[in-house]
């Protein structure tokens, strides 16, 4: 039974990393590998009900995971149909290119720690194709966008859908996050933007603006970005008070903001206000993540509950040992596979009296996890959807970008390290 789940759970894994040349979405192959992991579960074990039991005492965890991503999937959605982020992008005028470096890294390495970093890295490279002109220097800064981006997800519990995990899983709490994290994700996205903007001198050609006319009022766009903003920072803080799990907090939030935005725009029909809508940011939202998400943590959950994480966790243990080892490691995988079940198959391999909460272990994990998927163009969300928006090619990332991710990842890594242990 050990044997059949893990080579199902193999298959389904490599047909998620070759879903562009097999051309899969990696959402169905997630389905149908958890699924037919508990099919051979069930088949060979005494009880079925018993195996019924511990899925759905699984189920719970991961709907906590979903709940979550899709409340503040909506929210985010809502503040970008409003216009709402033109409050920060509008605000950058300049043309220098060191300074627009240190500009746009700053920016995204702190939006993407209160939105995430596939949002962050939309909305960034978006306002680097109004003030960047020439496409060969902006591939550089949007490589740039995708290594902040992802290293301003991995010092918050929001910002990255991992760091995200292990905190509703409880392995981290928020304060722990920021405070042990912030200086090594700071260092990751500091040391490859000072080597970039080491390589450009002077000032962009002025660029005709093309911008087209808001069509949301200022008034609306404003009230919509701060309502939102203000719901997200609020999830920390309410699961604080109330010790109830992170989605019940965003589902609030998601509420206030549906209130908000009705009353908004109570003088329109449901046709005038289209696109500015909960019921068309629900349809807008990335739907195929979250089954993708649900998928991949069902697969896990399997392994979990037939001890094969166990025995996986033993290896490890026995062949590395070292812990900063197996974590940088699990970093550097998180490059060429999803972070999402590396992170769920170390929460099973390692349960929390093992590694109690705020250990140093899963801080850590988190930091690597988070900033490990820069180091490729496909390692991460925020460098898919940059690949996509700006056509870059594989190789020119490998040549140009991932030489400075990796070196902004050990950097990053010997911070911690170096700050744990003094």
């Amino acid at each position: 039974m050990l044997l059949s789940i893990s080579i199902l759970f193999i298959l389904g894994y490599v047909a998620i990393v070759m879903e562009h040349p097999l051309r899969i979405n990696k959402a169905a192959t997630a389905l149908i590998t958890g699924v037919l992991c508990w099919t051979v579960y069930s088949f060979f074990a005494e009880s079925r009900e018993t195996v019924t039991e511990e899925l759905t005492g699984y189920l719970g965890e991961v709907a906590g995971i979903l709940f979550f991503l899709l409340g503040a999937m909506v929210v985010v959605e809502l503040i970008d149909a409003h216009d709402g982020f033109e409050v920060i992008t509008d605000r950058i005028k300049t043309t220098d290119k060191r300074k627009l470096i240190w500009l746009t890294g700053i920016l995204a390495f702190l939006l993407s720690a209160v939105l995430d970093n596939l949002t962050t890295t939309i909305v960034m490279v978006s306002l680097l194709r109004k003030i960047v002109p020439n496409h060969r220097e902006r591939l550089l800064f949007a490589g740039l966008v995708v290594i902040a981006a992802n290293s301003g997800g991995a010092w918050s519990p929001i910002g990255d859908v991992t760091t995200t995990m292990l905190w509703i899983g409880g392995q981290i709490t928020t304060s722990s996050i920021i405070v042990k994290t912030f200086l090594p994700s700071l260092a990751s996205f500091a040391v490859p933007a000072f080597i970039i903007s080491r390589q450009l001198k002077g000032n962009f050609e002025s660029v005709e603006n093309t911008k087209q006319t808001v069509s949301t009022p200022r008034w609306q766009r404003n009230a919509v970005f701060a309502i939102g903003v203000c719901l997200l920072l609020f999830v920390p803080f309410f699961k604080t008070i109330t010790h109830l799990p992170p989605f019940m907090g965003i589902l609030f939030g998601l509420g206030i903001m549906w209130m908000a935005t009705e009353m908004i725009h109570s003088g329109k029909d449901e046709g005038e206000r289209g696109v500015l809508s909960v019921n068309h940011a629900l349809r807008k939202i990335d739907t195929p993540s979250i089954l993708f998400f649900l998928g991949i943590l069902i697969s896990i959950s399997a392994l979990q509950a037939t001890g094969i994480l166990m025995q996986v966790s033993g290896w490890m243990d026995q062949q590395i040992g070292n812990i900063n080892l197996i974590t940088i490691t699990i970093g550097f995988l998180s490059a060429i596979v999803d972070n999402v079940p590396l992170v769920a198959a170390a929460q099973g391999m390692y349960p929390l009296d093992h590694f109690p909460t705020d250990h140093y272990f899963w801080t850590f994990l988190a930091y690597c996890a988070g900033t490990g998927g820069s180091i490729l163009i496909v390692g991460s969300a925020a460098g898919v959807a940059a690949m996509g928006m700006e056509k870059i090619n594989f190789l020119w990332y490998l040549k140009k970008i991932s030489w400075l991710a990796l070196i902004g990842y050990l950097a990053g890594a010997g911070v911690f390290i170096l700050q744990e242990y003094l």
